[in-house]
């Protein structure tokens, strides 16, 4: 499904579940689409949760829009949407640039948020030379397009090992990665440059959060993960082990298994 934002550019969404089920919303990571979520909505859908999963603008079907693209751009489409689908409040789950979306999300529309779930993702501002590098691989993209990226990086994505060991899930990864927009990748790259700090408004959460990170993720490690759970109060924590940044992918099992713990205990 899609919906037209009053920014004049379309929206892809999937809708999935009964419509009286707690809302859960799945925001993907940089360079992926919401495809990448396909293993938790099969079983969120069963367990009677009602799945929201966009393509961030830039990303999957939804339109391109080249530029910048703020978190906070994206925080603001997400709640285009829920509005679009008559839904006040939402568990928000995010992974990587997603849970920095989610993040945006709570610090700006907290009272329609029911649940964070944060995995591998870091609360931190970008630091002087995080911008530098952002800006100077969205000029890469848009000249060299995201083949020789998508090579490159596989293997911080994912695991080296589940690189080898989990070939159908690294031809998905490798997919969502060479498919996507550069332009679309670009101006989400010279938003994250400009990313806040959002450790003080998660400080002062009010509603259940989640922290998920994978065993042996090299871009956001678990030792960050551990300072963001003690952070927040009351939060849980999962480390999920033989994964690297996308536990979700490399072992949906082990995901799935904490992400229906937490959704019960807030829907119970």
């Amino acid at each position: 499904m899609e919906f037209t934002t009053r920014h004049g550019f379309d929206t892809a969404y999937d809708d999935l579940g009964p419509s009286g089920g707690l809302p859960v919303v799945l925001v993907h990571g940089h360079p992926f689409d919401r495809t990448m979520w396909r293993p938790q909505v099969e079983v969120l859908v069963r367990a009677g949760f009602r799945v929201i999963a966009p393509d961030l603008r830039g990303y999957g079907a939804s339109g391109v829009v080249p530029g910048r693209t703020l978190l906070s751009d994206f925080a603001d489409d997400i709640a285009a949407l829920l509005d679009h689908l008559g839904v006040r409040r939402a568990v928000v789950c995010g992974l990587s640039m997603g849970g920095q979306i989610a993040m945006e999300f709570h610090r700006g529309y907290g009272a329609r948020v029911a649940g964070l779930v944060l995995a591998d993702t870091s609360p931190v501002a970008e630091t002087e030379e995080g911008r530098v590098f952002r800006n100077g691989l969205a000029d890469r993209l848009l000249a060299e397009g995201m083949g020789g990226y998508a090579d490159e990086v596989i293997d911080k994505m994912m695991a080296p090992y589940n690189v080898t060991e989990l070939p159908d899930v690294t031809a998905q990864v490798l997919g969502m990665m060479r498919g996507t927009a550069s332009e679309g990748a670009a101006a989400a790259l010279r938003g994250r440059a400009e990313r806040p700090d959002y450790r003080e408004s998660l400080a002062g959460a009010r509603v259940p959060v989640l922290v998920v990170v994978g065993a042996d993720d090299s871009y956001t490690p678990v030792e960050g993960a551990r300072v963001t759970h003690a952070l927040i109060p009351g939060s849980g924590l999962a480390v999920v082990d033989r994964a690297g940044h996308l536990p979700n992918l490399e072992q949906p099992e082990q995901f799935n298994a904490a992400l229906l713990g937490f959704l019960a205990a807030l829907r119970g």
